[in-house]
């Protein structure tokens, strides 16, 4: 099969021909249709996420798809052939960007009627951040949410659940985004480039921040006493490490990593989350409760991986950057 394969650190992307994949007896073999794209994708490629989670070279790359399945291991009671599902890979088994992946039936689920292939490649990765950011909020209907640049494919799918949850949802973007993302569930929208949210917004219940360690003071300073906030691109702490399971020295070095962040959230007894997305079946099933509109900004070749990712580097994204397998 053809596959995506990292050599090296900082290096493009090589199509290969590599062997199928085989499956164990609570994997699933997936014939892949679409794979989104990412900013972790290019963390990875950079070595980012090292310390979270160290890959091996050669490394077949790609966190999530849409696909049909092609066989099912011997413990596997819940899929059958032809079942149309999706997945975000499991943090020590990615390699979407492929004709075929093995992959744990815990980590997939059945795509929604609703959702064709190339639409569902874009929900698994940023749908299970929103679900996963939303369970360390333990938000409760009625309160309010900032969503710090939401107008890319994670403001699509943390703004209908959010939404869904009954929350007062406001983001910031391009006022060419407006009215995209208004129609998603936003109650208020604020232009990044004429307004500053820190001077409009107080008292806000959450924050689930998108932009990283250079707006934190920002917003922190919008988010009520004893109010929660939620990164994705800002510095773990030991609370990550401490969920991870990480080891010892991993939780030293993130507890002395995210210590400014815990210090600057305890001044207003707020609390300070990063969150890393984790593969999980039941949670992204869930999802078909809700009607997801996914946004699809380009969809590549899988010949033209490297320019998918540069295009995703390159920011200003209208929504989900696919490949099609």
């Amino acid at each position: 099969m053809k596959a995506a394969i990292l050599d090296k650190k900082n290096q493009d992307l090589e199509i290969k021909d590599v062997p199928v994949p085989e499956i164990g007896e609570n994997e699933v073999l997936v014939k892949v249709k679409y794979a989104g794209v990412n900013p972790l994708d290019n963390m990875i490629v950079r070595e980012e996420v090292k310390l979270i989670t160290p890959y091996k070279y050669p490394l077949v790359m790609g966190n999530e798809f849409s696909g049909v399945v092609e066989k099912t291991g011997s413990n596997v009671a819940d899929f059958n052939e032809g079942d149309r599902v999706y997945a975000r890979m499991p943090l020590d088994k990615i390699g979407a960007f492929a004709e075929y992946v093995a992959i744990d039936k815990d980590a997939i689920a059945i795509i929604p009627d609703y959702l064709d292939f190339d639409e569902a490649a874009c929900v698994p990765l940023t749908a299970l951040t929103a679900i996963q950011a939303f369970e360390l909020m333990d938000p409760s209907e009625g309160e309010s949410i900032f969503i710090s640049g939401g107008t890319g494919s994670l403001g699509a799918m943390a703004i209908p659940i959010a939404k869904n949850l009954g929350l007062h949802v406001i983001t910031s973007g391009s006022e060419r985004n407006r009215e995209r993302v208004m129609d998603l569930g936003v109650s208020e929208f604020i232009d990044y480039k004429t307004q500053d949210y820190s001077e409009m917004l107080s008292d806000v219940d959450y924050v689930l921040d998108t932009l990283g360690e250079n707006e934190l003071e920002k917003e922190f300073r919008i988010l009520k006493s004893g109010g929660v906030l939620v990164s994705l691109k800002a510095l773990p702490n030991g609370e990550f490490a401490d969920r991870m399971g990480l080891s010892a020295v991993k939780k030293i070095l993130f507890k002395v990593a995210g210590g400014k962040l815990d210090k600057m959230a305890s001044k207003k007894n707020q609390k300070y989350y990063f969150l890393f997305v984790e593969s999980n079946g039941r949670q992204l099933d869930s999802i078909s409760k809700i009607n997801i509109v996914p946004s699809i900004d380009e969809v590549f070749e899988l010949d033209d991986v490297n320019k998918a990712l540069q295009k995703v580097d390159a920011g200003g994204s209208k929504g989900k950057t696919i490949i099609r397998i």
